[in-house]
């Protein structure tokens, strides 16, 4: 790690983006009007599984105000396809049509792209549309799926699980858990979820013949991705598309894969030769788009007598619905689950399975932890069960497994960097005892209140690099990042970035990495991202990678750019390179204190270049990328939860929510707090309120905001956020990442304080979300009702 130059990482200061999205001056996708533009919307299935036989749009093309429509059979188009480079007995591939041909899959499905001249005027074609069908059995579930005769959701497979693969099978581990002491079993499923930015998908496309370019500007957080699956689709050369992101309202990884729609306005524009604007609505964004989470699990966990782990076995089932997305593919859920169920603890022993079954579902993509929630909450159950079958303290027995020397090498082949495991558990621990949460327990019980205490440890593996995706053999490797510096004559630097913010307050958290190495002030530096033409390429921003791999690329060009600073103020000083030294917006000479500014130096690189020192190039630039070598880095927290169950609704009552966590170097930690509270706001969600239901058709139950039940302020209680440091040896800046520890460590604290109030009924709840109903009933057990 390069030490810290300045003051501007570890400050709290202001984000430079607040006034402009603040004041209404930021620019959304659905902000660009071009001329002569055309809305688009989708004809979509009405059936989850069938054979099309008709497309009759005759209707919808004399409907006043639409110009066009078009079906696959109108647009040239390739398929999406994402791949591992796994045996068939591990993964099959399925392809992604652009708009569905011949086939549907699951309910809103796009089968046709609609062209009108507003907004209203399309809406009247697409139910002027008429789809004939011959429908089939739907397959809603991953039971159904791989039952016995299933029908297949895609014809040309052989079954319907998509990936399947066993992993670390310990030799003798079926001994070690016969003979164990104590052997405690979870079985747990989670609800299907919506990520839920709250600006749904869009896209506009327009027709560059100046630069005979595609310009794409759409809410992606890959947007070289994009590009690169645009033009493979289209049949255009990489250069002549180009993907430009405006202001992004949240992405939650729903965002991060590629989706048909982008690539079919694409096509709609080149068809009709006039600009085309996809705007996706709240229907269609909670039904049709992208989903997660929909997990089961069945996990055995042997101990010995002091409550020691012994080993453990896993079989991880993921409904992933209808096709893989790209690049990830169906194995994001599975491979992560897989990988990661260990943890923060030690394992001696350890097998699992991971299955990705296809359903006639709208497909998975990730979202926000991507698995690590699930395998968290299964984790802490299986310590909680254990505690009670042992007569221990449910803290203590996480005390007497938390891996505490470090660099550790798991069961599980990852290697965790140091952190603060245990010190976060003390410490979250002490919290709720200091403010009398203990106490209140007790006193609450007495009085036929129920009270409980929760707790979830756990890391969240940050900055995965090439070595680490490679891992999972996927034939798209996401890894590493690219930067490019420039200062201009003011003394100012522009940097262009390949990651994407969407929220995470890239223009402010960069600027004071860059603004530290070259002694700065943030308003002097500027943070460009989002545009493929800018920069070669980027993965964008998912798997908290921006700080670490972003933000390391970002450190190393402002560095490469100092570097150039100081051979050239050396050269005009007549010094040697050892005898200079940034300081103030100046070279300065270390022995005379002899300096020239930048603008001085600027004004040398661009309009003297005859003073330039020999073999010296024109300009102040610098350009550096980032990668990670090895399994990453583990930012770590520890939850503590205090919740209420009231009779005689049901409800559950957060009372209070503690979280410590340490990311590292919080380059900024007011920024690490909210993200901290914005994730654990979703983990809340997925706990206790979201879930997207399907009836034996495959109709999803949650079209509106009615059904979906998101929580609100009133429902999200005041979390206290406390930090610890442990810096990253090999990020730049020290920082490990902070984007999805929130919603990673929600749901186990929630469901174990929920399963501490409900201890005196016996009842153990596993499944989320928790239903209301199902507290009523486990009250009910000793005579609590309405």
């Amino acid at each position: 790690m390069t030490e810290r130059r300045g003051t501007w990482v570890g400050s709290s200061v202001g984000r430079r983006e607040d006034p402009r999205l603040l004041t209404g001056q930021g620019r959304f996708v659905d902000d660009i009007h071009l001329p002569q533009m055309l809305h688009a919307q989708f004809v979509r299935s009405t059936i989850a599984a069938g054979t099309v036989v008709s497309i009759d749009l005759s209707a919808t093309l004399a409907v006043p105000g639409v110009v066009a429509a078009y079906t696959a059979a109108d647009l040239d188009m390739g398929d999406i396809t994402a791949i591992l480079d796994r045996p068939a007995s591990e993964f099959v591939q399925t392809d992604m049509p652009v708009l569905a041909r011949d086939r549907v899959r699951y309910v809103g499905e796009p089968l046709a792209i609609v062209l009108a001249e507003d907004p209203y005027a399309v809406e009247d074609g697409l139910e002027a549309a008429r789809v004939t069908y011959d429908a089939d059995a739907p397959v809603v579930s991953d039971e159904v799926a791989m039952a016995p005769g299933a029908p297949l959701v895609h014809e040309a497979a052989t079954g319907n699980v998509l990936v399947d693969v066993s992993m670390f099978a310990t030799e003798g581990i079926d001994r070690i858990i016969d003979e164990a002491p104590c052997v405690v079993r979870v079985r747990a499923k989670t609800g299907r979820q919506n990520a839920l930015p709250l600006e749904t998908r869009g896209v506009v496309a327009s027709w560059d013949a100046r630069d005979e370019q595609l310009l794409v500007q759409t809410c992606t957080q890959v947007p070289h991705q994009v590009r690169t699956v645009m033009a493979g689709c289209l049949g255009l050369a990489e250069r002549s598309v180009r993907v430009l992101v405006p202001d992004m309202g949240g992405g939650f990884g729903l965002k991060c894969v590629v989706g048909r729609e982008e690539i079919a306005v694409g096509a709609a524009c080149l068809k009709a030769g006039r600009p085309v604007k996809w705007i996706e609505d709240r229907r269609d964004a909670l039904t049709a788009s992208f989903l997660a989470r929909e997990q089961r699990y069945d996990v055995r966990a042997a101990f010995d007598g002091d409550g020691r782990l012994l080993a453990l076995d896993a079989d991880i089932v993921c409904d992933m619905g209808a096709y893989s997305c790209y690049p990830f593919t169906a194995g994001i859920e599975p491979l992560m689950a897989s990988a990661e169920l260990p943890g923060v603890y030690k394992v001696p022993a350890y097998r699992v399975r991971g299955r990705a079954v296809t359903t006639n579902k709208a497909p998975t993509a990730p979202y926000r932890g991507v698995s690590r929630p699930q395998i968290v909450m299964v984790m802490e159950r299986l310590f909680e069960r254990a505690a009670r079958e042992l007569d221990m303290d449910p803290v203590e027995i996480r005390r007497r497994n938390l891996i505490t020397e470090f660099p550790y090498t798991g069961i599980n082949d990852v290697t965790y960097d140091p952190g603060s495991y245990l010190e976060s558990l003390d410490l979250c621990e002490r919290v709720l005892k200091d403010e009398g949460w203990y106490e209140r327990r007790g006193a609450a019980r007495s009085s036929g209140r129920f009270i409980g205490i929760g707790y979830s440890c756990f890391s969240e593996r940050t900055g995965y690099g090439s070595a680490a995706f490679a891992k999972r053999k996927m034939a798209v490797v996401p890894g590493f990042d690219m930067a490019e510096i420039r200062m201009d004559l003011s003394g100012g630097v522009t940097v262009t970035t390949g990651t994407m913010s969407h929220g995470q307050s890239h223009e402010t958290t960069l600027a004071q990495i860059v603004a530290d190495r070259l002694g700065l002030d943030i308003a002097e530096v500027k943070i460009h991202q989002g545009d493929t033409d800018r920069i070669t390429y980027g993965f964008g921003t998912f798997a908290s990678r921006s700080a670490t791999i972003g933000g390391s690329a970002v450190a190393r060009a402002a560095t490469a750019l100092g570097e150039r600073l100081l051979a050239l103020g050396a050269h005009l000083l007549e010094t040697t390179y050892d005898n200079v030294e940034l300081d103030a917006r100046r070279v300065r000479r270390r022995d005379d204190g002899r300096a020239l500014s930048f603008e001085e130096l600027a004004d040398v690189a661009y309009l003297k270049a005859h003073l330039l020192p020999k073999d010296a190039e024109p300009g102040l630039t610098a350009s550096a990328t980032f990668d990670v070598h090895g399994d990453g880095t583990f930012s770590n927290a520890a939850h503590g939860a205090v919740v209420e169950l009231h009779p005689g609704t049901g409800q559950i009552e957060i009372l209070r929510y503690v979280c410590v966590e340490d990311c590292g170097v919080a380059i900024n930690p007011q920024v690490v707090e909210g993200q901290a509270r914005g994730g654990i706001a979703q983990g809340i969600a997925g706990a206790l309120f979201e879930e997207i239901t399907y009836d034996e058709q495959g109709e999803p139950s949650c079209a509106s905001f009615i059904d979906y039940k998101v929580p609100t302020a009133g429902e999200i209680p005041d979390i206290s956020v406390h930090h610890l440091e442990t810096p990253c040896a090999f990020t730049e800046s020290g920082a490990k990442g902070a984007g999805e520890g929130g919603t990673i460590g929600a749901p186990a604290a929630v469901l174990n304080a929920v399963n501490d109030a409900l201890r005196p009924t016996g009842v153990e709840l596993d499944d989320t979300p928790i239903r209301p109903e199902t507290v009523q009933r486990a009250l009910a057990t000793i005579g609590v009702f309405a």
